[in-house]
């Protein structure tokens, strides 16, 4: 049995109900990344010694220093202390990464990212955010109603939320709000009671081969929710309605839930709004709707989530957003002709009208080698839009896709589109837009660094 495999079967065979499932010393390797992050935060918050690493600074390292954290920067089996009793590692990091290596050399426990939360979701009753879009808006929301409410939920959120300034969300030992993410069935590590299903589309293509075993983890996360539970989700949308036949839990339609108006523009962050709305009247029925209500109309939304980043020298607005799925793309375009429409955009809501200008970093050659014509066509429709070349994260190169052939298959489709090779080249190319344009930079890449270069 591996390390792992024996860390694991040891807290899986301790106390549920306690709160000391994982043990005192902890080390974390790629600390910084969003999940990461926030589970650093839980364990500092359930008085865990805490310490780790990451490639480069960041604004969670950042936040995390701020808390107390000890954090190296850069990956060395010297950073890791001599009374560590366990490791928690991000799946962006792999077995030959010499911290991995050295904590195997030490007989230190190593458990992923996921498997550590769903050690800690068995000991919580747990609220999960799952599904393609709309996840980390929806977490946070809920989040924000029942510490709002005075419920003080324990939460992680996919990302740093402005109503908390945070991540993570600091409360009661036996409530978790957590948001979940399907990619290589981390979902199914969890143990909600509530299960958040917002959508369900093709995505995370180096996973999953088809929709079809997309569903198939979504089916067994619904089906793990016990009768007692709640699955709150649009059942009558093809792509669920298939993953729902056999669960015992009570299904609750979102999309019939009223909200108020939001800060957040376009109709798909009302979507996330009603389903937060659902998911908490099933956890607390006795909650107000007026004071959830007050809680939505209030929420301030999340870093890289149509994240407004101030102006550039010649007035342009810029934006930044955190699409990296073309129907992301295409619903964050069509939510900024709503605030801002242009001279054919349907009317809006009084917003000044503006030119959209799109800078996109694609994430993953799989992805968009999968989705190709589905990205061309969301880019084409911008009024101009410009892509960078694809983030590669945890792949090798793919020389059978690239910036230049989304950009190429996007004019093909109508569309007016660029490929630009670096950082510096897009940044000097979005600097000669006037203050007639709204610029979003996009990606789940480090395309929010030209935001910074440009927006005062």
């Amino acid at each position: 049995m591996s390390l792992a495999a024996v860390c694991i079967h040891m807290l899986s065979n301790q106390n549920k109900k306690s709160m000391n499932v994982i043990p005192a010393h902890i080390y974390m390797i790629g600390i910084g990344g969003i999940g990461m992050s926030g589970l650093a935060q839980l364990l500092v918050h359930q008085g865990k010694q805490v310490t780790g690493s990451d490639r480069e600074e960041s604004p969670t390292t950042e936040l995390l220093a701020r808390k107390g954290v000890k954090i190296s920067i850069g990956h060395d089996g010297c950073n890791i202390p001599a009374d560590t009793e366990l490791v928690i590692y991000s799946d962006a990091v792999h077995t030959d990464n010499p911290e991995r290596v050295r904590a195997s050399e030490m007989g230190i426990p190593q458990v992923s990212y996921f498997e550590a939360l769903g050690e800690i979701s068995k000991s919580m009753r747990t609220i999960a955010v799952a599904g393609t879009h709309g996840k980390t808006t929806t977490t946070g929301m809920l989040a924000k109603i029942l510490h709002d409410a005075q419920i003080a939920p324990t939460a992680i959120i996919g990302s740093i939320v402005r109503d908390f300034e945070s991540n993570f969300l600091a409360g009661k030992p036996d409530l978790f709000v957590v948001e979940a993410c399907e990619y290589r069935d981390h979902l199914l590590k969890l143990s909600p009671e509530i299960l958040v299903i917002t959508n369900i589309e093709l995505d995370h293509t180096d996973y999953f081969p088809s929709l079809e075993a997309l569903q198939e983890t979504f089916r067994t996360a619904a089906e793990k929710v016990p009768a007692h539970g709640y699955i709150i989700t649009d059942p009558n949308h093809p792509t669920i309605a298939a993953v729902l036949k056999d669960v015992s839990a009570k299904v609750i339609d979102y999309t019939q839930v009223e909200v108020p108006d939001l800060t957040q523009i376009g109709e798909f962050n009302r979507m996330n709004a009603r389903a937060a709305k659902a998911a908490a009247l099933a956890a607390f029925p006795a909650l107000s709707e007026d004071s959830i209500d007050a809680s939505l109309a209030t929420f301030k939304g999340a870093w890289r989530r149509f994240e407004y980043r101030g102006e550039a020298p010649s007035g342009a607005l810029v934006y930044d957003d955190y699409a990296h799925h073309p129907t992301a793309i295409q619903k964050t375009i069509e939510a900024a002709r709503e605030r801002f429409p242009g001279p054919s955009s349907a009317k809006g809501f009084g917003g000044q009208s503006k030119r959209i200008v799109v800078a996109f970093h694609p994430h993953l050659y799989s992805r968009t080698k999968s989705l190709l014509h589905e990205f061309a066509e969301a880019l084409a429709t911008a009024d101009f839009a410009i892509v960078a070349p694809i983030y590669a994260a945890r792949e090798a190169l793919d020389p059978t896709v690239s910036n230049h052939i989304v950009a190429d298959l996007a004019r093909e489709k109508g569309g007016d589109v660029i490929a630009l090779d670096s950082f510096d080249e897009i940044r000097d190319r979005l600097l000669q837009e006037g203050d007639d344009t709204l610029i979003i930079t996009m990606g789940a890449g480090d395309i929010y660094k030209v935001a910074e270069q440009i927006a005062d």
